[in-house]
């Protein structure tokens, strides 16, 4: 087993970021911890019970350099469509998309690229249908991500490779057709371990009993 910060549940669950600035490129990421991660993972609940996710985890530097590549053309699309959004950003929606265009631009460093797969696509699908599929593999994305934390490493969940997503499955090979990509987490040691709890909005300003 890899050594665990020995971090309490609600530690884990507060203190889980996404990390950019403080992924280590520098540190290889053993395959054991690596399955220790996604045994845990597996065990997350899934809609009806059904296992029908895959997981992919690459490592060979050609290979994450495509997705890298992959990924800095989505976030362009991305970036692009959002063009005439108000520019005058708070200061942590400037720090964000700061850290975020670090990481487009290292993205191929990270040692591990993960991308989870889900069985059967969702495109123009009824919500309740999306919902169902999406609920059955975000679960085990973040219990990854948990396991990850507690083990000294640092993950971020990115969806904008997701523009290009049928590039992405001809370079890893998947049936595109069939299987439906669901992100791009790099994964890293991290450039210290002591993570904060994150400012957030007042329970009062997003909290609802009973109705709206």
């Amino acid at each position: 087993m890899a050594d665990s910060l020995n971090l309490s549940a609600d530690e884990v669950l507060t203190t889980t970021r996404s990390v950019r600035k403080r992924l280590d490129f520098s540190r290889p990421v053993e395959k054991e911890v690596i399955e220790e991660c996604l045994d845990i993972a597996v065990q997350a609940p899934s809609a009806s019970n059904r296992q029908d996710w895959h997981f992919i985890f690459v490592t060979e530097p050609n290979t994450r350099a495509k997705l890298a590549d992959i990924y800095r053309r989505g976030a362009e699309i991305s970036y692009a469509s959002r063009a005439n959004e108000d520019l005058a950003f708070s200061e942590d929606k400037r720090r964000v998309r700061e850290s975020s265009q670090y990481l487009i631009a290292h993205m191929a460093e990270a040692p591990v690229l993960f991308v989870p797969c889900i069985e059967g696509r969702t495109d123009n699908a009824p919500i309740a249908n999306q919902a169902s599929r999406w609920g059955t593999i975000v679960p085990a994305m973040w219990s990854f991500m948990l396991a990850a934390r507690n083990r000294g490493l640092g993950t971020c969940l990115t969806t904008m490779h997701l523009n290009l997503e049928e590039e992405a499955a001809d370079v890893l090979g998947i049936p595109y057709e069939e299987i439906m990509q669901v992100g791009l987490i790099p994964v890293a040691y991290t450039k210290g371990t002591d993570f904060k709890l994150a400012k957030r909005q007042p329970l009062e300003t997003v909290l609802h009993w009973e109705r709206w």
